[in-house]
């Protein structure tokens, strides 16, 4: 299983934190799209590595045209010599709306045509043939060549989805190269409710030779680590992942992943809270049966064994993730206990 380090977005020190990371055995680094534009900072930590390939997850696709992150994309691939893996979600319609000014309407609808959108565009730039896409929802048919960039000798990067409900993991197994899990879902749930749909779609894709089925799939299990070098810190990070986690339980997109365990009643409690901005007091109503059925918490070698345990057998991947605002430095402990010595 392959280990990915998610950091904060934080353009002072994610250069740095990269070549740690790197240093530490870890095999991609990954940067969330939050307040900041990731393809900017991993293409500085491009700089600073040689070896772990440089992820977004995610960005937001529904943010931008097909064309704006084909070029995005394509400069991250080209400026790391092939390490950049684009992981995509739609965000949530009042963001995409009313933060970024794009339409919203059939979100899985339009992911499916957007990837398609890319890989025409990408196909365009590496082959030198005619670009000509016409989809339900994007169009895209001019390219001269002195907006083309040059072919790359290791192809385009991979495209990861991420994903929620049936609709959007559906779409992941169907057109990507890889399938993004949320942090706010448990290895029970991402087994009975989720994997089934993401591998059932890509065999589909599989039996019907898409071109793109000739790269392999990977699953990626994103999860919280609350984890510290000494007493103090882990309890800080330790409350704060509580916060993370009454927050992701307060909404009710997420709803179904409670009623797999049968804690519905939990976001009834939680949402009111939520309108009113009561963080800490919605982080105490998470108490030590849901948080550690969604995130893992120990010092750095037990969270090791944890995570391994719980998702080696049903992700190819593993990317951990703490608190924002909180010194990454205990989840390099935790990714160095996840990785071999020799790597």
């Amino acid at each position: 299983m392959r280990i990915d380090l998610a950091a904060p977005p934080r353009p002072a020190t994610a250069p740095g934190l990269a070549r740690e990371a790197e240093e530490r055995g870890a095999d991609r680094f990954v940067l969330a799209e939050t307040s900041h534009n990731p393809f900017l900072q991993l293409a500085r930590a491009a700089d600073r590595t040689t070896r772990i390939g440089l992820g977004t997850g995610v960005a937001v696709a529904l943010a931008r045209t097909p064309m704006t992150l084909a070029y995005e994309a394509w400069g991250l691939h080209e400026s790391s010599d092939g390490r950049a893996a684009i992981g995509l979600g739609t965000q949530i319609e009042p963001h995409v709306v009313r933060r970024y000014g794009m339409p919203w309407d059939r979100p899985a609808a339009r992911m499916r045509d957007y990837v398609a959108a890319v890989r025409a565009i990408w196909h365009s730039w590496q082959s030198g043939e005619r670009l000509a896409h016409r989809g339900e929802f994007y169009r895209h048919t001019l390219m001269t060549p002195v907006f083309a960039p040059d072919p790359l000798p290791y192809g385009p990067p991979p495209i990861l989805l991420a994903g929620v409900g049936p609709l959007m993991t559906a779409t992941a197994g169907a057109v990507a190269d890889g399938f993004l899990a949320h942090p706010f879902g448990s290895p029970r749930h991402l087994a009975a409710h989720v994997l089934p749909a993401v591998r059932a779609a890509r065999a589909t894709a599989e039996a019907e030779q898409a071109p793109w089925t000739a790269r392999p799939f990977e699953v990626v299990a994103n999860v919280l680590v609350a984890t510290g070098r000494d007493e103090r810190e882990y309890a800080a990070n330790l409350r704060a992942v509580r916060e993370r986690l009454a927050f992701y339980a307060s909404t009710p997109a997420y709803r179904p992943v409670l009623e797999t365990h049968g804690w519905a009643a939990l976001q009834d409690e939680l949402h009111p809270l939520s309108l009113r901005g009561r963080w800490a007091e919605m982080g105490a109503l998470i108490d030590d049966t849901v948080l550690h059925t969604f995130a893992v918490a120990g010092e750095p070698a037990e969270a090791a064994r944890e995570l391994r345990a719980r998702y080696g057998a049903s992700a190819d991947r593993l990317c951990v993730s703490g608190p924002d605002d909180t010194d990454p430095a205990p989840l390099l402990d935790v990714v160095s206990a996840l990785t071999p010595s020799d790597r």
